[in-house]
């Protein structure tokens, strides 16, 4: 089992940049698929990043993408998102989230994205972007 505890989320104007991480607790962090999503006010819970168990493969939601940069440091336990030219629709609650840790497998890209891979949440860091 794993817990994870998000950070670095704040307010920033618009075309700053912020860093979030999120801490993961338990031995085998490496064996975890790690994604990041997000959910703005009235909206539904969505994907913004994901990255494999060794940090090779990395996939983005298409809104994020050349903006945002997950990656991950197993030695630390920990996976970073790098948020550059942030704009006021990035604004939301920012999750961590870790899928059942089975292992080093290959698995294809259609594997990161719906919210059901994923059976680990941390509570959550808000980004404020303001215009």
């Amino acid at each position: 089992q794993v817990q994870l505890v998000e950070s670095g989320g704040g307010l920033v104007q618009a075309g700053g940049s912020l860093r979030l991480s999120c801490a993961a607790s338990g031995r085998t962090f490496s064996r975890y698929v790690m994604g990041w999503f997000r959910q703005a006010p009235g909206k539904e819970r969505e994907f913004v990043a994901g990255i494999s168990w060794s940090g090779a493969s990395t996939y983005y939601a298409d809104s994020v993408k050349g903006r945002f940069t997950i990656s991950r440091d197993n030695a630390e336990k920990t996976v970073y998102l790098q948020m550059n030219s942030l704009k006021p629709e990035d604004t939301a609650v920012y999750y961590c989230a870790a899928d059942s840790g089975r292992g080093y497998r290959y698995v294809s890209e259609n594997y990161y994205y719906p919210q059901d891979t994923y059976h680990y949440w941390g509570q959550g860091t808000q980004v404020s972007v303001s215009s």
